[in-house]
């Protein structure tokens, strides 16, 4: 008994010393683990101000002892026996730093309920305290009790004068967790009707309305914040997203108003300039980029959008000085920038160009296809044998980046119209890995280079056996069916199955379009391929789409698609076929 009294006495030394349990400084400051929720409001009180109504009271031996038991317990991992421990002692003191360690173990312990009993205990004892505040606030939304949350955040936004503009700003962050979108609205107005002159309330309400799918509310208030400050580019933004559901040229036209008034809100002319790209009106995006870069001559994200413009219409030295301007201010994608401009040397046939730019990239997740493209840029120099040797030489780390080499090999002979070399090779890295998914998909491909359509049937069903949700798999089987016109029902279900999983893929919709027309539904059909080719205007999927005008009867306009797929991709294969075929 007497060497644990003296080593408790020891111990209470160390902590008179640290001041925990005198009057003069603040307690611990919070574990890494406590801080743990990211649904911030206004800032508290720095840490090192102690709370300036501390109870006035003598250290006893029983306090003294529950202390030491409650820190003990922390250190042997028993948290919930520490955090009750230190809000059972709080209760007695009514020292609100005592209180708030209760609820730093208690959060980090993931003991919600006791944390929060810990947390009003702390506000109740520290009244003044705003991380008291906006502990309990936090507390209480995570335990989805958003109805009791509304006097909390009212005291908090009346801290000081910005305190309720930065909160109105937090509110949606905060209130995410909860996922009853109608009680935030209630708890938002409320909180709103406090500030009618506050711009930052209404546009919370605004969001809060859009989340409970209350757009006429949603477009009142967010227009109400920007008549209270015109000037304010989170209005106008907000505006036009909510308008972009309806209608993008009503979104589009609410920012070039904005524009019109402030040419030099950066963050608009972004927006807008990006829905401009939505709408496909490249050059006017391209024009809006190239005034931010002329605005902000070091804006990297406007550089790179006007290196990615120019070079999506083939403006190849516009592209080309953008990037590099990019590399020169230090862009933080360096390799991105490097890769695209190794394909606008590629697109140029300046292959040797092509190559420095790929080598220059030595790691990240660029690096292997830019190994893969600097085969094929040796390759297209009539080096054949030397790009396989270059593959064949790259050192991989695992089984799926041996399959990519592979499968990259087997490209390069199919183009080289090796067909039955490349099905060789692909076979036989399937003997060794015959459940590998880029193996069994491209082992099909060349299946029907070479008319093998039972191999190119048995490795996609084994793919989608292996992956279900693998939505090429899907369409590969499903189109070559439509392609050959037969079992035609069952490749429109297996086309349709692949839309599933990816129903923005334009290729999957050309092919649902083809198999319609070999059905005979030719308006069916046209429909869907006019969609494939107005979101990607490809070769084939021109090709396509010209045929079924041509059956019905649309000549002029066939003859005006296959000229503009020709300019695409002048050396596709189904296009140059079907054009031999109706010789327009």
């Amino acid at each position: 008994m007497f060497a644990l009294s003296r080593r408790l006495a020891a111990l209470a030394a160390t902590l008179l010393v640290a001041g925990f349990l005198t009057g003069g400084v603040e307690a611990q400051q919070p574990t890494e683990e406590a801080d743990d929720d990211d649904h911030a409001l206004p800032e508290a009180a720095p840490a090192g101000k102690p709370p300036a109504n501390l109870p006035l009271q003598d250290l006893s031996a029983q306090m003294l002892y529950d202390f030491l038991l409650g820190e003990i317990a922390v250190q042997r991992g028993s948290p919930g026996l520490a955090a009750q421990t230190f809000l059972d002692l709080a209760k007695r003191t009514r020292d609100p730093r005592i209180a708030r360690r209760a609820v730093e173990i208690a959060n980090s312990a993931r003991l919600p309920v006791l944390a929060l009993e810990s947390a009003r205990l702390w506000h109740e004892t520290d009244p003044t305290s705003a991380q008291a505040l906006q502990t309990v606030t936090v507390l209480l939304v995570g335990a989805k009790r958003v109805d009791e949350v509304e006097p909390y955040l009212a005291k908090l936004f009346a801290t000081d004068a910005n305190a309720a503009a930065n909160g109105f700003m937090q509110l949606g962050r905060l209130l995410a967790t909860n996922a009853d979108p109608a009680t935030n609205l209630r708890l938002v107005r409320k909180l709103a009707e406090r500030y009618p002159q506050l711009p930052q309330a209404h546009l919370a309400l605004s969001q809060a309305a859009a989340a409970a799918n209350d757009e006429p509310l949603a477009l009142a208030e967010v227009r109400s914040a920007a008549r209270l400050r015109p000037d304010w580019e989170n209005a106008a933004l907000y505006e036009a997203q909510l308008l972009q559901r309806r209608s993008p040229a009503e979104a589009a036209k609410r920012l070039a108003a904005f524009l019109d008034k402030y040419p030099d809100s950066r963050e608009v002319r972004l927006s807008y300039a990006r829905m401009l790209i939505l709408d496909k009106r490249y050059p006017e995006a391209r024009a809006e980029f190239e005034s931010i870069v002329k605005r902000f001559p070091k804006d990297t994200e406007a550089l790179y959008s006007v290196g990615l413009l120019a070079f999506q219409v083939k403006e190849y030295a516009v592209a080309e000085a953008n990037l590099k301007r990019l590399l020169e201010l230090g862009f933080r994608d360096a390799n991105s920038v490097r890769y695209t401009l190794g394909q606008i040397a590629e697109e140029q046939k300046d292959w040797p160009r092509a190559i420095e730019w790929y080598q220059a990239i030595q790691r990240g997740e660029q690096a292997l296809p830019a190994r893969m493209r600097t085969a094929n840029a040796i390759a297209k120099q009539g080096k054949l044998e030397e790009a396989r040797a270059y593959l064949r030489g790259i050192s991989v780390q695992n089984e799926s980046q041996r399959a990519q080499l592979l499968v990259a090999e087997a490209v390069l002979l199919r183009e080289a119209n090796l067909h039955r070399e490349a099905f060789e090779l692909l076979g036989q890295a399937l003997v060794k890995s015959p459940d590998q998914p880029e193996l069994l998909y491209d082992h099909a491909l060349t299946a029907e280079k070479l008319d093998r359509f039972d191999v190119l049937e048995s490795s996609l069903k084994r793919l989608i056996q292996l992956k279900p949700d693998h939505a090429h798999a899907y369409n590969a089987l499903g189109y070559s069916f439509a392609e050959r016109n037969v079992r035609l029902p069952e490749a429109k279900q297996l086309i349709e199955k692949a839309l599933e999983f990816a129903p923005a893929d334009f290729f999957i919709i050309d092919s649902l379009g083809w198999v319609l027309y070999r059905m005979g539904d030719l308006k069916g059909a046209a429909r869907e391929l006019r969609r494939a080719w107005e979101g990607r205007p490809d070769g084939e999927i021109g090709a396509h789409l010209g045929e079924v005008l041509w059956a019905l009867g649309q000549h002029d306009e066939a003859r005006r698609i296959w000229q503009e797929a020709l300019k695409v991709s002048p050396e596709n294969e189904s296009l140059q076929k079907t054009l031999k075929r109706f010789k327009p």
